[in-house]
């Protein structure tokens, strides 16, 4: 419900007899007349808004709940922006719309596999689309694009050498994994054009350069993956290197180009990417001991664990130990890549332990399994530890933690397990280690604090000589996860679902959290521009702005 402001009123001869109303006095102050000064009229000061360009990512495409579909991007950052700016001299905005509201690409009418519908939610949290509606058919399809040229050159996936990069946008060099489709559907008649020159062909008069988040935010997305054959590899981009693969360089290209024409401008920073929903919403401590598949297990696995216990203990490697509470939620285990590997300390500690054939046999299995099973456990558990309050999930990580892992089973069930035993040490986050890609450890955090910090003194400087306006993303996001940001009719937080800045894959704002960074800009071109958006009263109203889309939208 919106905040009104009431004026009390009293009867006239008691008024003047009591004290004065607070607001009263307050209007009272500000004119001496108890009548509000009207608000100054809009102005743009020396901004030129006749073109505007914005360049970016998903943040500036308007990616939301997973996926690009059209009214989410009329409600993009860009587009609420150029709204205002028309109301002094801003001229027309061109987005490449989607075909549908479900989200999703094609080529040919095949899915695109990894660019799904939408999200929605389906009364307890975040679900795809068609779990609610059923099947649907995605009709944004690579052989039937838009026309351009496009004023929001924002292309979800792209990291800052991207948008440097000729042939990002070539239908042909999609399958060698050289393009992206998004921006495949902008590039026209130029497929090799890359975003930079396709922004500078309008001869923009203003432009928002917001890039950089995915510089970091594919590798902690990936949980910090660190093996370079695995295919959740996305690694932070180096700090060094020529135009096109370091950051500095190819930050610091794009900014040069597009000051050289005299555009005039913002810049945004990289938000802290640990504290988006995706990372803060899966607790480290999710096993509950009332659980009724839980629950009655916990003495047995403490007795499997027991044995690992004793061997950690005894390698001087004690706060490895993993224990679980009959009484308290319990932390589940991980595989902690930054710990020594003690693999092969365990199958050899095991292997002659002298009662490790009759701890096996309470799981039916026979003496002669026990080398197999010491080295299984060997390999399993030699980088493993429960987690603590310090390590961050991954959002899709709920959905795995206490499933069997099926392949894991079958593995063991080809070593000569039995399936019942298989899929008692295949249990993800109890029994099996949860991967690296399903965590971000402390030191997986350290190296994204690092780089982030890293690149926001590139992108400082870089708007710092430019002499353009500056939007500090980083610290409006921390707001967010900390305090929440009052908007005067609500107070937005980082809560997924609830929180209403965010929208459900827990990475990409809400039209809402939208509607939130476009003040925050307007606010920073007045503070460099001498524009007054606010204080004439010209900022967007955030509650005008959904925080949900219903799955019904078509």
């Amino acid at each position: 419900m919106k905040k009104l402001k009431y004026i009390a009123l009293s009867f006239f001869a008691f008024g003047f007899m009591a004290c004065e109303n607070e607001l009263v006095e307050d209007f009272r102050e500000r004119n001496g007349t108890g009548i509000e000064e009207p608000l100054p009229a809009l102005t743009a000061g020396s901004a030129n808004f006749s073109t505007y360009v914005s360049m970016g990512n998903s943040l500036t495409a308007g990616f939301t709940d997973g996926a690009l579909f059209r009214a989410a991007q009329e409600n993009s950052m860009p587009n609420i922006l150029n709204g205002q700016f028309q109301l002094v001299g801003g001229g027309s905005f061109t987005q490449p719309l989607t075909s549908d509201n479900l989200g999703g690409l094609a080529i040919g009418g095949n899915r695109i596999d990894g660019f799904n519908p939408r999200l929605v939610f389906n009364g307890s949290g975040p679900a795809g689309l068609e779990t609610v509606i059923g099947p649907v058919t995605v009709t944004t399809d690579l052989l039937n694009n838009p026309s351009g040229p496009f004023n929001n050159m924002g292309v979800p996936g792209a990291k800052s050498f991207h948008l440097l990069a000729p042939g990002y946008g070539n239908l042909a060099n999609l399958s060698l994994g050289l393009a992206n489709p998004y921006f495949v559907r902008m590039t026209g008649s130029t497929p090799n054009a890359s975003v930079l020159e396709l922004s500078m062909a309008q001869s923009p008069s203003f432009v928002s350069l917001w890039i950089g988040n995915n510089d970091v935010l594919g590798y902690a997305l990936s949980g910090g993956e660190s093996n370079p054959l695995s295919e959740d590899y996305d690694p932070i981009t180096p700090m060094d290197g020529p135009p096109g693969v370091g950051f500095a360089q190819s930050y610091g290209a794009l900014a040069q180009q597009l000051t050289s024409g005299g555009a005039q401008g913002i810049m945004a920073n990289i938000p802290d990417v640990t504290s988006i929903p995706h990372f803060t919403t899966v607790p480290h401590n999710p096993l509950d001991p009332s659980n009724p598949s839980f629950g009655p297990l916990i003495p047995q696995l403490n007795q499997i664990y027991g044995a690992l216990n004793a061997v950690f203990a005894a390698l001087g490697e004690g706060d490895r130990a993993v224990v679980f509470s009959e009484t308290e939620a319990s932390a589940v285990v991980i595989r902690d890549e930054s710990l020594d590997d003690i693999s092969d300390q365990i199958t050899f500690a095991l292997s002659n332990s002298p009662t490790f054939p009759a701890f096996i046999g309470q799981f039916g299995l026979p003496p002669e399994a026990a080398p197999i099973v010491a080295n299984l456990l060997g390999q399993t558990y030699g980088r493993v530890r429960q987690a603590t309050e310090a390590d961050l999930f991954v959002l899709p990580s709920a959905s795995i933690i206490g499933t069997v892992n099926t392949d894991v089973a079958a593995a063991l069930i080809g070593q000569g397990l039995p399936a019942a035993v298989a899929g008692q040490f295949a249990v993800e986050g109890v029994t099996l280690p949860l991967a690296d890609k399903w965590a971000l450890t402390p030191t997986e955090q350290a190296e994204i604090a690092t780089a982030t910090a890293n690149f926001n003194s590139v992108i400082k400087a870089s708007q710092e000589a430019a002499g353009w306006a500056f939007l500090d993303a980083n610290t409006l996001l921390n707001n967010l996860s900390t305090a929440g940001i009052d908007t005067g009719d609500f107070v937005l937080t980082s809560d997924l679902v609830l929180g209403g800045a965010f929208s459900l894959d827990g990475v990409h704002p809400t039209a809402r959290g939208y509607a939130l960074i476009a003040n925050e800009m307007m606010k920073a071109i007045d503070a460099t521009y001498g524009s007054n958006f606010e204080a004439s009263g010209s900022l967007v109203d955030v509650g005008n702005y959904p925080t949900n889309y219903s799955p019904l939208l078509q």
